[in-house]
């Protein structure tokens, strides 16, 4: 990753951080405390230590006191149930929904009615808002998709308008699978493959768009200071594959066949509609927007993002 002395991660200014409880989210926080960058963590529930401040999007007002936000030069916001979390009842898709939608409409007209707003805004998205797109090569410009993934991600991005509104310059990071040490996908596979239980999903032929946690993180950084990146993000390695190539990558990361297919029918019957929109949908996803302003991912094959991630 260059750097561009003059950016907000080379001035050490203070950032405010949302979502620091998640996977990315602590990896973020980790690199920030490497590069003596303060931050103001947003936290739901009491404060425990210096530099946190209450907040609940939930509420009016979502943080009883902005004040401690003032002077940030720029604010990341990570926030999110999981998708992968529960089976998507009526119940939860509101949840995911809401989590993410209200809580960055919530920070947006926070940080824009400050008296001096934070000049950048990164907040986090995904590449579902492109839906289950077959073998289509995707980038930014690509059209949003179909289902309730798409559809929630497109309302997501949106929610930021307070912030654009105010002045700041506001990157969509459209993330996709965050391979990484930690509470994330890689997490729930793991016992399943070391078990020698593990195998394609469906056909197995569903393109799989994934960044390693090195570069996810890299790349938020890189966006804060990169002053031409604005609004959709890909936070994607260049190389994704299919379903059946990862399958096949991570067993042999853990030295364990993974000749079991999964059928798409039994997702289906087990997960309902998550099984068609987060498992056994095709998207082949590209970072056009990272390419073009010149980053480099340290980690850009899925065999080197799967051997950092469990080495």
């Amino acid at each position: 990753m260059s750097k561009d002395p003059d950016g907000v991660v080379g001035q050490t200014s203070k950032i405010v951080l949302s979502g620091a409880s998640g996977m990315l989210g602590m990896a973020l926080r980790r690199r920030l405390g490497e590069l003596r960058v303060p931050i103001v963590q947003l936290v739901r529930g009491a404060p425990s230590k210096d530099g946190q401040v209450s907040w609940n999007p939930e509420a009016t007002p979502a943080i009883a006191d902005p004040s401690a936000l003032e002077g940030c030069s720029a604010a990341i916001h990570l926030s999110g149930a999981s998708v992968a979390a529960h089976r998507w009842t009526a119940a939860y898709r509101r949840e995911l929904t809401a989590s993410r939608v209200d809580s960055t409409h919530a920070l947006a007209a926070i940080l824009a009615g400050l008296r001096k707003p934070p000049q950048t805004l990164v907040v986090a998205s995904a590449v579902g808002i492109y839906g289950d797109r077959s073998d289509e090569v995707l980038d930014e410009t690509s059209a949003p998709g179909a289902g309730f993934l798409a559809e929630v991600c497109q309302e997501w991005e949106e929610a930021a308008s307070p912030a654009l509104d105010a002045g700041m310059r506001v990157v969509h990071a459209r993330f996709g699978v965050v391979l990484g040490r930690g509470p994330g996908a890689l997490e729930k596979m793991l016992p399943v493959f070391r078990l020698g239980l593990g195998g394609p999903l469906g056909s197995g032929r569903q393109w799989m768009s994934w960044v390693s946690l090195e570069d996810a993180v890299a790349a938020i950084l890189f966006a804060l200071e990169t002053t031409s990146l604005a609004g959709a993000v890909n936070v994607v390695s260049p190389n994704a594959v299919r379903n059946a190539e990862f399958t096949r990558a991570l067993a042999r990361q853990v030295h364990r066949p993974a000749v079991l297919p999964v059928p798409a029918f039994a997702l289906r019957i087990a997960l309902g509609q998550m099984a068609d929109e987060a498992l056994l949908a095709s998207a082949r996803v590209v970072p056009a927007e990272l390419r073009s302003a010149g980053f480099e991912f340290a980690r850009p094959t899925v065999d080197e993002a799967l051997a950092a991630a469990l080495g």
